[in-house]
């Protein structure tokens, strides 16, 4: 395989990438071959997906099954007024090459299932979950686990958000399951019924990108086995120590 090279436009164009001594050239040629699946353009999905493409990662898929509503360009700063009734992907995808040509983004206007998620996110190193449904949010840990894929996965409701990474197959580590357990669903009410602060969404995006990026390059201290909690209505942070339960039926025997 030819080494991966960088071009004088990408040199200039993440320059500041590349003076970070824990970044450097070859965390940034380590960006440009990565694949990263991510799920939903919405409130996180939306910054998420923008600081992806802007950092150079190299093939992204984003996966969305709506169109944009009025409602969401309060958060959804991917979007223009004029994008309205225009399906997510699309729309996201044409503003991602906007931003950046050096990037392929693919557009898969499809609601994930245990049907299609092989398909969907069996070809990338990286998946970012930042969809607003708890039984798709299982199906993805579940195929994330088996594939030995990292799962960087982010929520959001009112000032409150969480961001994890899973890695349930090492030793140590712990799995989407061990977190939420075997529940096929929670109750909870949606962001059209709570509501949610728009900027809560983009940093919670930002923080999921951040953390993408490290799976990727590997930089400073490895979020595995921890919980992000952000309380954004008191602008407190907590990190949690999460533990790999070992009777979890998913990933209790994966390490062993």
């Amino acid at each position: 395989m030819a080494a991966v090279t960088l071009g004088p436009d990408e040199l200039q164009r993440y320059a500041r990438h590349i003076v970070l001594k824990e970044f450097g050239g070859a965390g940034q040629r380590r960006v440009k071959t990565a694949r990263v699946a991510v799920i939903g353009a919405g409130g996180i999905g939306s910054p998420a997906l923008q600081y992806l493409a802007a950092a150079g990662v190299g093939r992204i898929a984003v996966i969305d099954d709506d169109r944009i509503d009025p409602s969401n360009l309060q958060r959804q700063t991917l979007f223009a007024a004029d994008d309205v009734g225009m399906p997510k992907v699309e729309a996201a995808c044409a503003r991602l090459a906007a931003l950046n040509p050096h990037v392929e983004v693919t557009a898969h206007t499809a609601r994930l299932g245990s049907e299609n998620v092989g398909a969907l996110l069996g070809d990338h190193e990286v998946v970012l979950d930042g969809c607003d449904n708890f039984a798709t949010r299982l199906i993805v840990a579940d195929y994330a686990l088996a594939a030995h894929i990292p799962l960087v996965s982010a929520a959001v409701g009112q000032f409150e958000g969480q961001l994890a990474v899973y890695r349930g197959w090492e030793a140590e580590k712990p799995c989407y399951r061990c977190f939420v357990g075997g529940s096929p669903e929670t109750p909870g009410a949606s962001c059209a019924e709570d509501g949610v602060l728009g900027p809560v969404t983009g940093i919670l995006g930002s923080l999921a990108a951040l953390e993408v990026l490290r799976q990727i390059v590997g930089f400073g201290t490895d979020g595995a086995g921890t919980l992000l909690l952000a309380d954004l209505l008191s602008l407190r942070f907590r990190t949690l120590a999460l533990p790999k339960d070992p009777g979890c039926r998913w990933c209790g025997d994966a390490s062993a």
